[in-house]
């Protein structure tokens, strides 16, 4: 069997069991006693202890092997949870990820898994034996053929259990999954006689599930969660052999009466490739552009035989295109639940005691987007742990709990999401912002204080620390300043409000998606310029509004409110012009409100946004570019940028 073409499933499955282990890791860190961590250690080590091998990635399984043996006696309550034992845990599981991804790369002579299998071995120095274990096998992993004729070795008549496995209709790997069931099962017990045969299995020639006899002395319920724990297991069911001889010949007079057997359920899901995906967006956004075109054209025929047939196509482009966006989506868990581990490590490396809540997993994301904001949080949560959080002495001395709180949340607002990282630590120092921007003459010397949108700025610019030494946590100057630079150039933005002594909340928001977003058009000279339409509030005509100077700056007084006057001519350096109407677009971004001033209005049209990099060390005035309907270039206003 070549498994070398399912080496990015093992891949896949294998990360969902290490984001398993590192939160199972984490819960018996927290609570030593607690049975539940452990045995949801054991589940996901077995598992990818029986996929490497089924593989043949030797390192990955021995080094699973070992956990597992460890484990065992952690489950057996022959030994007790102690920091030394969850430290070589953390060491293992870290070592594990890495060789599974070189494994899959096909880097296996690089993978190096002595040093901690040294120290898990050396945990137990009684020896596997003396904890009444059979010696471990090989960890090289022995290919089907080579066990089949163990797989059907005689037993008693009568003897032992019928194990029946299902698996799910839909899943890849049908022989491979059937292979690690075996192997499984063989280290419950003996595994005797199994049907269809070892050939048929591995050619995935068998149908809604396979049986095998089993000799163990395990309880029925551990059995079957073994075996169920292992992917893609629709149902495990076990009988004595007389009660599976009934069954058996009770389905075979059921089939001849009905003339056929019964047909599986149709599967409901389908794993799909994510490039396919990609093209498909490519696609529905080519497709956009082209009703814009076809949408002009028809315009100018005034044929309603052809307006109503563009009306039906404009309708179904919109259903596929809401369709496959929809298909797009996944929970933000994806890339959250790697985030409690990095906080555990970070505050250990600092000697922090850091209470760390996660908030809005279930909230979905475009895959594409999802894939960019990994990052900037990660740098958002190393710079509260490194800059924010203070030290338990530091806490206690100034009134507070000696554990920190850091929050990460994720909720939606409108057309967009949000992503939230709280603390509740020492605050950004304005005062030691302020003289650090003095001393790189960054501010005039007499400015004595910052707003919250010139300290944002200044501690976003390349290089701008306060941190009076380096760690490796933060500190480089490169986390603000990496967090908006990626930010922006995903069409979103980011604000900070920080309390002295209270604590800091860094907010991102990101739309939705990439790719097809509904603008606002508006015309400034010659020019349209996209405007996405979750930050446009309302338009107003300019002349029925008022105007007036505060503080030497225009605003815009509407309904009694007093709003920011940005004028688009003055932003894009171009010079005053006498036009017939201009026109106020309201925009807004969370709390804040400003008024933007162009000289005409163009309607709404969905727009596929094309990407490019932001503009680093400034505020950058565009987040992207797009073709409009006539085949024309415009650019897409990065609205964060003018308020």
């Amino acid at each position: 069997m070549d498994t070398s073409r399912y080496a990015e499933l093992f891949l896949t499955e294998s990360q969902e069991h290490l984001s398993a282990i590192n939160h199972a890791l984490l819960e018996l860190e927290r609570a030593p006693d607690s049975s539940e961590p452990v045995n949801a250690l054991f589940r996901a080590v077995h598992t990818i202890k029986g996929m490497s091998a089924t593989m043949g990635y030797a390192a990955v399984a021995e080094l699973a092997h070992e956990l597992e043996t460890l484990l065992d006696q952690l489950r057996r309550g022959s030994r007790p949870v102690t920091p030394e034992v969850t430290d070589a845990l953390f060491t293992a599981a870290d070592t594990l990820e890495v060789a599974v991804g070189l494994s899959v790369g096909g880097r296996q002579g690089e993978i190096d898994v002595a040093g901690p299998l040294e120290r898990l071995r050396s945990l137990d120095p009684s020896g596997a034996a003396a904890q009444g274990r059979a010696t471990p096998r090989a960890s090289v992993p022995v290919p089907i053929t080579a066990i089949a004729a163990d797989w059907q070795a005689p037993a008693p008549p009568g003897a032992g259990i019928v194990v029946r496995v299902r698996i799910a209709p839909d899943a890849p790997l049908r022989g491979v999954r059937a292979f690690m069931a075996i192997q499984a099962a063989r280290d419950l017990g003996g595994v005797g006689a199994v049907e269809p045969s070892i050939a048929d299995l591995q050619e995935d020639r068998f149908g809604a599930d396979f049986a095998f006899r089993l000799v163990s002395d395990r309880p029925h319920s551990e059995i079957s969660q073994v075996l169920a724990a292992l992917g893609d297991v629709q149902e495990v069911s076990i009988e004595s052999d007389a009660a599976a001889a009934a069954a058996a010949a009770s389905r075979a007079a059921s089939g001849k009466g009905n003339g056929s057997a019964p047909a599986p359920r149709a599967a409901r899901n389908v794993r799909i490739d994510l490039r396919r995906l990609d093209n498909l967006m490519n696609l529905i956004g080519e497709l956009v552009i082209t009703r814009g075109r076809l949408t002009q054209i028809a315009a100018g025929l005034e044929n309603p035989a052809l307006d109503e047939t563009l009306t039906q196509a404009s309708r179904l482009i919109s259903d596929l295109q809401d369709e496959i966006m929809t298909s797009r989506m996944v929970p933000v868990w994806q890339v959250f639940d790697r985030f409690p581990r990095l906080v555990r490590d970070a505050a250990r490396t600092l000697g922090k005691q850091i209470d760390f809540s996660i908030e809005g997993k279930e909230i979905e994301l475009d895959r594409s987007l999802l894939d960019e904001i990994g990052d900037p949080v990660v740098h958002l949560l190393r710079n509260a742990i490194d800059h924010g959080i203070e030290p338990p002495e530091v806490r206690r001395a100034a009134g507070k709990p000696a554990e920190g709180r850091l929050s990460l949340a994720a909720m939606r607002d409108r057309s967009a999401i949000v992503i939230r990282v709280t603390d509740d630590g020492r605050g950004i120092d304005r005062d030691r912002v302020l003289r650090k921007a003095r001393e790189a003459g960054l501010v005039e010397p007499s400015r004595a204080e910052l707003s919250d949108d010139e300290l944002i700025r200044l501690i976003s610019r390349p290089g701008f620390s306060t941190a009076e030494q380096v760690t490796d946590i933060s500190g480089r100057g490169v986390g603000i300043d990496a967090v908006q630079t990626r930010v922006r150039a995903l069409g979103g933005s980011v604000e900070i409000r920080s309390v002295p002594k209270q604590g800091t909340t860094v907010t991102v928001r990101l739309p939705l998606t990439l790719a097809i977003v509904r603008a606002l058009l508006a015309r400034v000279g010659e020019e349209l310029y996209a405007i996405p339409m979750t930050h446009v509030n309302e338009t107003v005509e300019l002349k029925t509004v008022r105007q007036q100077r505060v503080k030497g700056r225009e605003v815009l007084v509407l309904r009694e409110e007093v709003l920011p006057l940005v004028k688009m001519r003055h932003v894009m350096g171009l010079p005053e012009a006498q036009v017939k109407s201009p026109q106020v677009i309201v925009l807004e971004m969370g709390e804040r409100r400003s008024g933007l001033i162009v000289d005409e209005l163009a309607g709404q049209q969905e727009i596929v946004v094309k990407q490019f990099d932001g503009v680093r060390g400034g505020l950058a005035l565009f987040s992207g570019a797009t073709i409009l309907g006539d085949g024309a270039p415009a650019l897409i206003v990065d609205v964060s940028s003018l308020l």
